[in-house]
């Protein structure tokens, strides 16, 4: 049986849950989904300009787990940037 999922702290609710590439009907797009805790992530490292360590405090997780998510948002985000994919941002 795995491990409870924690619960992270995650202050950021983005206005825009959909990206799509331009001109392409999204029937015919396929989707990846970005969790809140990835997109806080994204946010907290790349437009705070935090360290990992202080990601992690206000997130409330260990410095491991937060370099795993933002590790699986990276990559999410570069797959879809560069294989013309749709991102949905998914709420709880």
């Amino acid at each position: 049986m795995p491990r409870p999922r924690l619960c992270r702290r995650v202050r950021f609710r983005p206005k825009t849950t959909y990206f799509k590439p331009r001109g392409i009907p999204l029937r015919e797009l396929e989707t990846i989904t970005l969790t809140p805790e990835e997109i806080e992530a994204l946010r907290l490292k790349n437009i705070k300009n935090l360290d990992q360590k202080e990601c992690a405090k206000k997130m409330e997780t260990s410095q491991s787990t937060f370099q795993r998510i933002l590790s699986s948002a990276y990559k999410k985000t570069a797959k879809a940037l560069t294989e013309g994919k749709a991102i949905e941002i998914r709420e709880n």
